[in-house]
């Protein structure tokens, strides 16, 4: 049992990401101080939607320059703080060098972040950032998981670097949280495993997430012969912020938690969007057939491999999420709303021309 003093800073990591913003926004309305940690405090349209935030909530904002690769970078900003949010890591499938841009970012920042807790004496509680990613690779898995659901004690076995880099990433870095935590006794650690995070984001304009990039597929034609049923969970930006805010002040939380909403899968993502949306937009009607996405997928897109087809389209994704409602009493904005609320930041901000 860990309990946090409300009067004691924050320390949150890339508190400007697409979560991390959101998880701030919750604190600052807690009352609570932030210590932000950012690459550049000063570039205003990076930060300046946390320093409006601040502006009409209780709690107050300190923004310090931190580096993600650069040992020592956080320990400015983690001085006096009992609870860490270790939120900054890379979002994209895209990548010309995984090992480079994707797994020494992950694990090379995990280290240095939770190497500077430990050396943070008021540091009770770490809560990590992670993913399902770290659970599973693809849809497949999940039927092969034990009843054929995935739980907080699967780990992925079948990302590599050749194959779905990302997940190995975020399978690497958690299990480096979990090995520095496990050789010392000083703060505990909580590791909020999320799924696919859709919902609107605080700063549209800078947003960079893999989750927008889907979107603007659902809207700009690109799916609208058909979307492919790739099995997946989802989960509400807002709701991953509650979660990790919760996990660190509920004094019973441990261990992991897969943050999930719903069982889902891309063709029915899409179809929550066209009773609000599908008069103006080209989203999709029916599912792409597996067959046809074997024979043009590869040629479409480079991560659209035969092996990937087959091992996510059309296969149902299942994750339990008992855990999380259980421990921390979550419960998760519905599918639709998400939907609609994340494309609507997309249409506002001018990205789709209408039919």
């Amino acid at each position: 049992m860990t309990t946090i003093d409300r009067a004691k800073p924050v320390f949150v990591s890339g508190a400007n990401g697409y979560v991390a913003s959101w998880l701030v926004k919750k604190l600052l309305e807690e009352g609570l101080t932030v210590h932000a940690a950012v690459r550049n405090p000063e570039n205003d349209k990076k930060v300046g939607h946390l320093k409006d935030i601040a502006k009409n909530t209780k709690g107050e904002l300190k923004l310090f320059k931190a580096d993600l690769l650069t040992p020592n970078s956080y320990v400015e900003a983690m001085k006096g703080c009992e609870l860490v949010y270790h939120t900054a890591s890379p979002f994209t499938t895209n990548v010309k060098d995984p090992q480079k841009e994707l797994i020494e970012p992950a694990v090379k920042g995990t280290e240095n972040v939770l190497t500077t807790a430990s050396q943070t004496p008021s540091v009770k509680r770490v809560v990590d950032t992670s993913s399902c990613a770290a659970i599973y690779t693809d849809a497949i898995d999940t039927v092969n998981a034990p009843k054929g659901i995935l739980t907080e004690e699967v780990w992925n076995k079948t990302a590599s670097l050749d194959y779905q880099p990302y997940s190995y990433s975020k399978t690497l870095a958690e299990k480096k949280a979990w090995e520095i935590a496990d050789a010392q006794n000083q703060w505990d650690l909580v590791t909020i495993n999320m799924s696919m995070v859709m919902g609107p984001p605080l700063n549209p304009k800078a947003t960079t997430s893999e989750s927008f990039n889907m979107l603007k597929q659902m809207g700009d034609g690109s799916l609208k012969s058909g979307a492919p049923k790739v099995g997946m969970g989802v989960v509400d930006v807002r709701d991953v912020a509650e979660a990790h805010y919760r996990a660190g002040f509920t004094p019973e939380a441990s261990g992991r938690y897969i943050t999930l909403g719903h069982n889902t899968n891309l063709f029915e993502m899409t179809q929550q969007l066209r009773p609000k949306f599908g008069q103006q937009y080209p989203i999709s009607k029916s599912a792409a057939p597996k067959w046809l996405l074997m024979f043009v997928g590869p040629m479409v897109n480079k991560n659209l491999t035969k092996k990937f087809i087959r091992n996510n389209v059309n296969v149902p994704f299942n994750a339990d999420n008992s855990k999380i409602k259980k421990d921390l009493g979550m419960t998760f904005i519905p599918l639709q709303k998400t939907m609609e609320d994340s494309f609507q930041v997309l249409v506002d901000n001018g990205i789709f021309k209408t039919k």
